[in-house]
């Protein structure tokens, strides 16, 4: 178990080093059992979510956490003790930008809280909404 000690450690090397001490998976499936039984099947939804919003992406582990990727990774979602997190930031869709504005964190990425009910309709958006961006070539 790691403890975090405030003032000894600055947050970005107690961060590092609670996610080196992690066990690391190499499949979603493997990822997912490393969750907690309700944080695993949360994931699980978002998941099938993103599948079904763009069908023919294949998933894998990149940088630790699941991925998403049709010519390249299009996005990232990881289960954290409080929520689901969606990676990277949505850009140049201020609609959609707009419709996320109560889920995203100061840098942009999403914060879905396990204790509200999961927009599923709004995650898939965001899928389809990378997967488009990135398979012509308009991201990195």
């Amino acid at each position: 178990m790691v403890v975090f000690i405030p003032n000894i450690f600055p947050p970005s090397v107690a961060y590092c080093h609670l996610m080196a001490s992690r066990p690391k998976a190499a499949t979603v499936a493997g990822y997912l059992a490393l969750l907690a039984p309700d944080q695993a099947r949360q994931l699980k939804r978002v998941i099938a979510t993103i599948r079904k919003a763009v069908p023919g992406c294949a998933q894998g582990i990149s940088y630790g956490i699941p991925a998403f990727r049709r010519d390249k990774v299009f996005l990232y979602c990881a289960a954290f003790k409080f929520h689901i997190g969606i990676y990277p930031p949505v850009r140049g869709d201020a609609r959609l930008i707009a419709a996320l504005k109560p889920y995203a964190n100061p840098k942009g990425n999403l914060r879905f809280p396990f204790d509200q009910r999961m927009p599923h309709g709004l995650i898939a958006r965001v899928a389809k909404a990378f997967a488009k961006e990135r398979s012509t070539g308009g991201g990195s």
